[in-house]
């Protein structure tokens, strides 16, 4: 047995626990508890954060240096959770898990939305200003600075996966996939040929490295400045382009529904028998709506510390609006796409991209691979600004503002890799990495629990009317 085959079968053993029943039952374990030890407030508020967020997006406003606005610091990390994962993810949880993985996602989303708020919440109530005057933040940060020494190990390891996952989850899978969309639209319209397929994943490497290092290496600030008008760009055009799908499938929508629902317990009716355990369908809906949202990983509450604001229960809205805008919106609308178009698909076997885009196909005809090109470039473009943020606040955490510039140099390069080479293994460690900085998370978050709720308590004792 060679090294990369013992390397593989470790790491698949590894990556079945982390996001097999145990992560998930500590996942939805947390967000239980955080639920009902805040009343729900992810249900009971949702009105409120949906005026605070959603109804406040065109409110404009300069964020003072070092920092974002609100609104950059939610688009920073819709960034990053919005991505190729919601194209791929969710075909792949439908194909192995049947229409009724779609149920368990949203089931996921419910318990995430009180996670996310609670990550918020302490990133911004814990965060410090650095070296270079920016506001800092995440799960490493309200280890170190919200509980007693002998936890702070945890930052450590938070911080530690953190850097290791960015590379493959954050930059060159998503590389792949970009150059995978557009040399599918290329040769769709006969402008290149298989035999210059090396060269044309060269050249996009090379654009992406330089993109993406233009967009870092500006700081914060920019960073916050491109994401703010990339992310509002890519999830309207995609919205407008699924909810198309919808309309003109409008007869199958009820029994796509039905699908969902009946299929969420019974999938082997649903698929024909091929998927035949409840089991399967609950997983793969749980684990692609953890996996979508990052809820309970801890990592899009680095980008909400940067925002400039004093209220973190008030920034900390933005979370639930965050896991409803990836996983009950865009999540869905993926989901419709594929069962209402009537494209077939392969139960029981892996499918991704493809899958969603054969459902675009099926309704627009073949013009409209242009488009999902353009939304899959966008939405895995951005998953890399947002990682590279994240990478480089870890790695600061570790050793020092100094490292950072290197490190996202580092980063950008391995736009290239992704652009040229095969990224099985690369991806599969990077999604074990991935899920191990939830261990870490989820001890601090149950350990904090209890300040969430008081600063729950005391924020809607003060401003309790929107207007406020």
């Amino acid at each position: 047995m060679t090294v990369i085959e013992i390397v593989e079968k470790i790491n698949s053993v590894v990556n079945d626990f982390i996001w097999g029943v145990p992560a998930m039952v500590c996942i939805l374990g947390v967000g239980f508890l955080l639920s009902v030890k805040t009343g729900f407030i992810q249900l009971r508020k949702f009105g409120y954060a949906m005026q605070q967020t959603i109804g406040k997006l065109f409110h404009k406003k300069d964020a003072k240096e070092g920092a974002l606005t609100p609104f950059q610091a939610v688009c920073t990390a819709l960034a990053a959770t919005v991505g190729t994962g919601n194209i791929a993810g969710v075909a792949g949880a439908i194909a192995i898990g049947g229409p009724g993985a779609v149920f368990w996602m949203w089931f996921s989303a419910l318990f995430g939305m009180c996670t996310k708020f609670a990550e918020v919440t302490l990133a911004v109530h814990y965060r410090e200003t650095n070296a270079e005057g920016e506001l800092v933040g995440g799960p490493m940060y309200y280890i170190k600075n919200g509980l007693p020494k002998k936890w702070h190990f945890l930052a450590v390891l938070f911080s530690a996966f953190g850097v290791l996952t960015v590379f493959g989850t954050g930059n060159a899978t998503q590389v792949n996939t970009i150059t995978t969309a557009i040399n599918s639209a290329l040769l769709n319209y006969n402008i290149i040929t298989e035999s210059s397929l090396n060269v044309s994943n060269f050249v996009i490497g090379v654009i992406i490295t330089f993109l993406v290092a233009m967009v870092l290496l500006g700081g914060v600030k920019r960073i916050g400045k491109v994401t703010e008008k990339l992310v509002p760009f890519m999830a309207l055009l995609y919205i407008v382009f699924a909810l198309g799908v919808v309309v003109l499938n409008l007869q199958n929508l009820p029994g796509v529904f039905a699908s969902i629902f009946y299929g969420a317990f019974s999938p082997k009716a649903v698929t024909g028998g091929i998927v035949g355990s409840l089991f399967i369908s609950l997983k793969k809906g749980v684990s692609r709506g953890i996996f979508s949202n990052e809820a309970g990983l801890g990592t899009g509450s680095i980008a909400h510390a940067c925002a400039d604001t004093s209220a973190p229960v008030k920034q900390g809205l933005f979370g639930i609006f965050e896991v409803f805008a990836d996983t009950i919106v865009i999540c869905t609308l993926t989901a419709l796409v594929i069962l209402c178009s009537g494209v077939t698909v392969g139960y029981g076997q892996a499918a991704g991209a493809e899958l969603t885009i054969s459902g675009f196909v099926a309704t627009y005809g073949n013009w409209v691979s242009v488009f999902t090109a353009v939304a899959m470039c966008c939405f895995a473009f951005s998953t890399i600004i947002g990682w590279g943020l994240y990478g480089a606040r870890c790695i600061e955490f570790l050793f020092s503002v100094k490292v950072i510039r290197p490190f996202l140099v580092v980063y950008s390069f391995m736009g290239i890799v992704g652009a040229t080479m095969d990224l099985g293994l690369l991806w599969s460690i990077a999604e074990t990495f991935n899920g191990l900085m939830a261990i870490p998370n989820l001890i601090a978050l149950f350990l904090l629990s209890g300040t969430v709720v008081k600063l729950a308590k005391e924020y809607f004792e003060n401003y309790s009317e929107p207007s406020k």
